[in-house]
């Protein structure tokens, strides 16, 4: 038996997932986040290694491959080296592929197939392979002065746009009030310390702040529903960019999609698959999941003939 194994790292959390099509067995952990700039590179290094034996107990030396998506990964030359020493040191004698996590998402999400896969989570980033197999990235850069289009850059637009309501600057409307309710202020400039203390330092604090335009936008406020249009109008460039960049014979091009701002219903989903369409492409819900997405590369990368057979053994398991 063997098992060829994905892992879909993240800044808090990670997804381990294990396949051995011979047998059937399709097996799922999770673990601490896998970023060596939070959690430091031999921290990463253990926690993936101790995930990895947990999830295949005994027969850990059956492993013959494992892809691995990494956030930070070709950011950093002397980061992704450390990194990669280490890891090549604890699963000694595995083969290993290591890249960003954006590229597992795209895999899982187009189930390898020339297209677009775009995340607009706590982070905002894109990743598109055409038939060539030319890759290209967009986005990603870092809240401080990028992720355009994500739930952080949203919730950094509502705390904008709350002030400038509160000041007059902007006419008061109901992402206004929703704010002051949701968030139970006793007056405006307290909203101040609130998110100074209990925020500023945390990106999912800040990202949850979306919900309150998905609150004010369903209450009609023109202000949040603005800020949607913005939103989408950041993730086609997105989009675009990486199409001009690309070569799809396909037609239509496919887009897939994921992360939490494409929950908000109405507001981003709608008007996203409409101007996709426009340009004569089509928006497609995801096949499988990141992690499933790094299973998948790794049979690409050491078990080619067993990539047909793993494909249909992860949609047997979603029936």
């Amino acid at each position: 038996m063997q098992y060829y194994v994905g892992i879909d790292g993240g800044g808090t959390k990670t997804a381990v997932c294990a396949a051995s099509v011979g047998n059937s067995i399709l097996r799922y952990s999770k673990t601490s986040g896998a970023s060596w700039r939070e959690h430091g590179v031999w921290k990463v290094a253990q926690n993936l290694k101790e995930a990895v034996v947990d999830l295949i107990g005994d027969e850990y030396n059956c492993v013959a491959g494992i892809a691995m998506g990494l956030p930070c990964h070709g950011e950093s030359a002397e980061g992704d080296g450390a990194l990669e020493r280490a890891l090549r040191e604890l699963f000694a004698g595995i083969p290993l592929y290591f890249t960003n996590d954006v590229e597992v998402g795209w895999a899982g999400s187009m189930a390898l197939a020339p297209g677009i896969n775009i995340v607009a989570g706590t982070g905002a980033i894109a990743f598109g392979k055409d038939t060539h197999g030319k890759t290209v990235r967009c986005g990603g850069w870092s809240e401080f002065f990028g992720d355009e289009g994500s739930c952080y850059w949203m919730g950094r637009k509502v705390m904008e746009l709350f002030s400038k309501q509160s000041d007059g600057r902007m006419p008061r409307d109901e992402l206004y009030e929703t704010v002051r309710r949701e968030l139970r202020l006793k007056d405006d400039i307290s909203f101040i310390d609130l998110i100074l203390t209990e925020y500023v330092a945390y990106r999912k604090q800040v990202a949850s702040l979306q919900f309150l335009a998905e609150k004010a936008a369903l209450a009609g406020s023109p202000s949040a529903l603005a800020l949607y249009n913005e939103a989408v109008s950041e993730l086609l460039l997105l989009v675009t960019a990486i199409r001009n960049q690309l070569n799809f014979i396909e037609k239509p091009w496919t887009v897939s999609y994921s992360g939490g701002l494409f929950k908000a219903g109405k507001f981003v989903l709608p008007r996203f698959r409409m101007e996709i369409e426009k340009e004569g492409g089509q928006v497609s819900t995801p096949c499988f999941t990141p992690v499933e997405g790094a299973v998948l590369l790794a049979f690409q990368h050491f078990n080619p003939d067993g990539l047909i057979k793993a494909q249909k053994l992860m949609k047997e398991k979603k029936k």
